[in-house]
């Protein structure tokens, strides 16, 4: 009988979506981030020169229900497509319409087959669908496209945990400690900890 996975507190939950916050085109704008004060209610009011794409950017950060039209108006005008495909992806899913969420990230990838976003995303939605082996194989492309991705490597560890690869999950979590800020790394240590005391013989 194998062994069982023991963690002192609950095991930590994966990272979620990742939204694209800008172009990958070019820079953004100057002054394009700080548009808003966060005090009081006010009326949204956009910049007239910012693309389609921009504008449901900023409606989408502000959870305006306006985004995912103006996302659909931005592929419409193939601005930005696969970026407002990934993003209207994650409204989808945050909707509870997995199938319409999976069909825009696949969308996406159509578009641009190495989109980091997409790729990481679809990852999560595998993840939490139960389908490790395809959760794997999206977090691990989007490796490739940035290396330097600190979320996607938790997550991986996580699977990687799961499916059982004690020595991969320890090999990931320790490269997402290498990558996320000393604060944030800690959110692995539970995982690591209980991985190398269970399984002392499987890792390295």
């Amino acid at each position: 009988m194998g062994k069982v996975l023991q963690f002192s507190q609950k095991p930590p939950p994966k990272f979620g979506f990742e939204r694209v916050k800008k172009r990958k085109k070019g820079e953004t704008r100057p002054g394009q981030l700080n548009l808003f004060t966060t005090s009081g209610a006010q009326v949204l009011k956009l910049p007239s020169n910012i693309s389609p794409f921009e504008e449901a950017l900023l409606l989408d950060e502000r959870d305006d229900r306006r985004a995912e039209e103006t996302y659909e108006r931005a592929i419409e005008e193939g601005d930005s497509v696969a970026d407002s495909y990934c993003n209207l992806g994650i409204i989808k899913s945050k909707a509870g319409d997995t199938a319409k969420a999976f069909d825009c990230f696949t969308k996406s990838l159509e578009h641009d087959p190495r989109h980091l976003e997409s790729h990481y995303n679809l990852g999560n939605l595998y993840f939490d669908a139960g389908n490790l082996r395809l959760a794997q194989l999206h977090y691990e492309l989007a490796g490739e496209v940035e290396p330097s991705f600190p979320n996607l490597y938790f997550n991986l560890g996580l699977v990687h945990a799961l499916n059982e690869d004690y020595n991969s999950a320890v090999i990931a979590l320790d490269r997402y400690k290498e990558l996320a800020p000393a604060r944030e790394g800690v959110k692995a240590e539970d995982l690591l900890t209980n991985i190398k005391r269970s399984f002392p013989g499987q890792t390295r």
